[in-house]
């Protein structure tokens, strides 16, 4: 199973497809999961595990993607992780564009500055692309994050 830590309770990574890779991500501690593949929801693979998913089916169209999507992943991403004992697994087929571009929209809503939010996730996970596409969507996200915070 194609699993990357980047941080104690946030790991990023490839597609899970079966059954016998979920109880890889069970074992591994995971309790929430964000589904970025428009190829594969993997809602009924967790369901026996008491896995939440939340399915967030993106292209990896190399287009701007909308506010809307980080959104509903950051509010879901904060509630899990300020539950003691939740691991969050943020994956899309090969854990190259659309996993790594939530991980970094997560990171930064808890605080990460981009450039280390970035760093960070390449260090862990070197077979990141961080198309520049992706990053501009995440800090167009952002910015509108900070402004309904105010």
């Amino acid at each position: 199973m194609d699993i990357t830590w980047i941080t104690g309770r946030l790991a990023v990574g490839g597609g899970i497809w079966t059954d016998a890779n979920m109880q890889q991500v069970v074992r591994a501690g995971i309790t929430h999961i964000i589904d970025m593949q428009v190829e594969f929801d993997d809602t009924h693979l967790a369901e026996p595990y008491g896995v939440q998913v939340l399915w967030l089916p993106v292209d990896d169209d190399f287009r701007l993607k909308p506010a809307q999507i980080f959104e509903r992943a950051a509010d879901f991403a904060l509630r899990i992780l300020d539950q003691p004992d939740t691991k969050l697994f943020i994956h899309c087929a090969a854990g190259v564009h659309r996993g790594p571009m939530m991980a970094l929209a997560v990171l930064r809503v808890l605080g990460f500055s981009p450039e280390d939010a970035i760093t960070l996730i390449e260090e862990r996970r070197p077979v990141v692309d961080f198309a520049e596409i992706y990053v501009r969507s995440v800090d167009n996200f952002m910015r509108s994050y900070a402004e309904a915070a105010e």
